[in-house]
């Protein structure tokens, strides 16, 4: 993915006013990864990096289950790191920043934990980014991440597909590709959960990507025409409009020598 293209999607999701009403799925998300964080060996005062942090799902969260120390909040879009500092405040413990969680990691090893919830999936390479991320903490410090699978919005596609023509959403990376990360440094295996979302219709799918910032097509996808677009809505809505979140989740730590 090039510059142009992280552009893109950073200011998508910066332009999501309308994101927490409609972000069910990934404030969900968001609390089940911050009841991981909290079982996690942590020293009593912490340094957590963020990543991706959006209108502050996870480090609300955090903070509800208790975990203090000194933060580094941070996200791509600067139009989400404001909104995430004014939900909920800086202090001298909470610093926010705009940052490229994938390119623009610190490597001095200077984090007790680095967290994300659903910021991966966007990413080119999410295993080197795993490997940043282990850069970025200290020995026997905790790497911990929600992120998507190939399996996100696979009806979605089917209906496309029955219809001969290819879904413009994002793909995501298998669960094969996933496992594969890192492996050595992983703690257990992945975690896989199939959360599904339900819609109204086709039309309340397509809005609610939107909304959430999720919208930004395929590079050089071909944009349906308006008769392709109701026959695959149709298709969808026959498969009850619905759609499945394959969510992986990961605990990765660095090697005490």
């Amino acid at each position: 993915m090039n510059a142009v293209e992280r552009e893109r999607i950073g200011a998508a999701f910066g332009s999501a006013r309308d994101y927490d009403r409609h972000a069910r799925v990934q404030h969900d998300i968001a609390y089940d990864l911050a009841a991981r964080i909290a079982a996690l060996d942590l020293p009593e005062n912490p340094r957590i990096l963020e990543i991706g942090c959006g209108t502050g799902f996870l480090t609300q969260a955090l903070i509800e289950v208790g975990i203090g120390g000194n933060w580094l909040v941070t996200d791509i879009a600067p139009a989400m790191v404001e909104r995430c500092k004014a939900r909920l405040g800086e202090s001298a413990g909470r610093r926010f920043a705009v940052m490229d969680g994938e390119y623009g990691l610190p490597e001095m090893g200077e984090f007790d934990l680095v967290c994300s919830s659903l910021a991966m999936q966007w990413f080119d390479d999410q295993e080197m980014a795993v490997a940043r991320m282990l850069r970025s903490v200290k020995v026997g410090g905790h790497c911990l991440f929600a992120t998507l699978g190939a399996g996100t919005f696979a009806e979605w596609r089917a209906a496309h597909e029955e219809e001969g023509l290819e879904a413009g959403t994002r793909r995501f990376a298998p669960l094969s590709e996933l496992q594969n990360m890192q492996a050595g440094a992983r703690v257990g295996d992945l975690v896989v959960q199939k959360r599904v979302e339900s819609h109204d219709d086709a039309l309340g799918f397509l809005r609610s990507l939107r909304a959430i910032g999720a919208g930004t097509p395929q590079p050089a996808h071909r944009p349906l025409g308006p008769a392709e677009m109701r026959r695959v809505m149709a298709r969808f809505e026959e498969r009850g409009s619905a759609v499945t979140y394959e969510v992986v989740i990961g605990h990765f730590r660095r090697s005490v020598p």
